[in-house]
């Protein structure tokens, strides 16, 4: 049996009646096959109009739906339908079936079979208003939007259903994007060039827009890698209260590191770019994050941000450290750290990070993908807390 419910609408109680006698309606014309709809409305009519403690079964031959109105107090009415699917002559369909919500009245689903439009996730929405699984694109009057060059993607919101935060974590699944490589953008906002090498050389003015990774020693390339990894932390995050903005939800999503950077300044608290290092070693570096070199810590919005971006890498190290008892953390520029130009980090206006998992000689089992993703979830919490 499913169950339908919605609590606390704030309207009286007519409103409601009526969304909820077309949404029966509705429903008893896909689940009988021609049943009697005049019979059917006298049945519906018994409802209490002013919506006082009235019940109104409604049952058809063949299918077994109650819908009832019960308990209204003053300016709060409690909605409560039950259905239950039984073999009828037609046939209900399957996942993905709309039914409408009237005003006033959303729809959460146990189970399913049945799904109302928007609701999953329930009514729960982020901080900033989007709900559970919105589909974000770039938006032109965002900041640095006209700087991106491949932005027809959409990075998806998914949101927390219990022990809620109103903390919203943008996930970055590297590379995956079709004919990134073939593009460039500027690699700074002021239109200089690149203070460091990396994918990119030294003094470039213009950047590949997205790069296609390099690939694991056992053949697997690293944007599939990055995806599993992006998924298993969004999972975890959501658990722990967590919203997630997923920056690429698939195998491939048409945004440029740009339009990734320029999404979660305007839809995050944090952003984290998930990665492996392509170095051409054959041993395990370790793990480390890319800080800022000091020839852009005078460019904005780099001035603005670099502390925090810095912040948050420290913490993810030490999240990792935690969780990972023995894990090899990589030295360079200081602990867990590697000065280098990004685009990333060279358009950011939240705290942003691009975090090195190891490279391509490292473990990328489900076990330890695992075990990182509870890492980076100790980091992030660690950066909340302080």
């Amino acid at each position: 049996m499913k169950k339908i419910k919605k609590v606390n609408t704030k309207k009286k109680t007519f409103g409601v009646c009526m969304s909820l006698v077309a949404m029966s309606f509705m429903l008893l014309c896909a689940c009988s096959n021609g049943a009697d709809s005049a019979e059917n409305k006298d049945r519906l009519n018994g409802q209490n109009a002013a919506g006082s403690e009235a019940e109104s079964p409604v049952n058809t031959q063949g299918s077994a739906i109650e819908i009832s109105i019960v308990s209204e107090k003053e300016t709060e009415t409690t909605v409560v339908a039950t259905l239950a699917a039984v073999k009828t002559d037609s046939t209900m369909q399957g996942p993905g079936q709309e039914i409408p919500a009237g005003p006033g009245i959303a729809v959460e689903t146990e189970g399913a079979g049945i799904v109302a439009p928007g609701a999953s996730g329930g009514d729960i929405k982020t901080k900033n208003g989007y709900a559970d699984k919105s589909e974000i694109g770039i938006n032109s009057a965002w900041k640095y939007a006209d700087f991106s060059v491949i932005n027809s993607g959409k990075a998806i919101m998914y949101t927390a259903k219990t022990n809620r935060k109103d903390k919203i974590v943008a996930v970055n699944a590297g590379h995956g994007t079709k004919g990134g490589a073939s593009q460039k953008t500027y690699s700074h906002p002021d239109k200089t060039g690149k203070v460091t090498g990396g994918t990119n050389a030294n003094g470039a003015v213009m950047s590949m827009c997205v790069s296609s990774g390099m690939t694991f020693k056992d053949g697997t390339p690293e944007a599939k890698v990055t995806l599993k990894m992006a998924q298993i932390l969004r999972d975890k995050l959501l658990n722990a209260g967590y919203d997630v903005l997923m920056i690429r939800d698939g195998e491939d999503v048409q945004l440029d590191n740009v339009g990734r950077t320029v999404i979660a300044n305007n839809t995050a608290d944090i952003h984290i770019a998930l990665h492996w290092d392509g170095d051409g070693l054959d041993k395990i570096k370790g793990v480390f994050y890319m800080s800022v070199p000091d020839g852009l810590k005078n460019m904005e919005p780099v001035k603005t941000y670099w502390q925090q971006h810095e912040r948050l890498g420290d913490a993810l190290i030490k999240g990792l450290e935690t969780e990972i008892e023995g894990i090899k953390v990589w030295n360079c520029s200081g602990h867990g750290q590697l000065d280098t130009d990004l685009t990333q980090t060279s358009y950011s206006t939240i705290p942003s990070v691009d975090i090195e998992l190891g490279n391509q000689c490292s473990d990328h089992s489900d076990a330890m993908l695992n075990r990182e993703a509870d890492g980076i979830l100790r980091g992030i919490d660690f950066f909340f807390s302080n």
